[in-house]
């Protein structure tokens, strides 16, 4: 995949995760590519490194998709944690 198709994946897998884990996170455009491009590395390297499940390079896969969006979930839960009360 191209850095272009990355940062669709991510902008898209970021927007999901909002959308499954409502509240207040870190917030914008930039914001949710941000973290849906560092979800999707981190769920990727999770995929491969302990589910056994390497992601192919192909943007349609569900396995990319699913390891993006939960790669992205994982990281608001931890902002959410360490961040969760500063924003009030």
């Amino acid at each position: 995949m191209t850095i272009i198709s990355w940062i669709i994946l991510g902008l898209l897998a970021g927007a999901i995760a909002k959308f499954l884990l409502p509240g207040r996170d870190p917030g914008g455009f930039f914001g949710t590519t941000l973290i849906g491009i560092a979800g999707a590395f981190i769920g990727g390297w999770i995929s491969a490194r302990w589910l056994d499940h390497p992601i192919t390079k192909n943007f349609y896969d569900g396995a990319t998709w699913a390891a993006a969006i939960g790669g992205s979930l994982v990281l608001l839960i931890l902002y959410r944690i360490l961040f969760g009360n500063s924003r009030n």
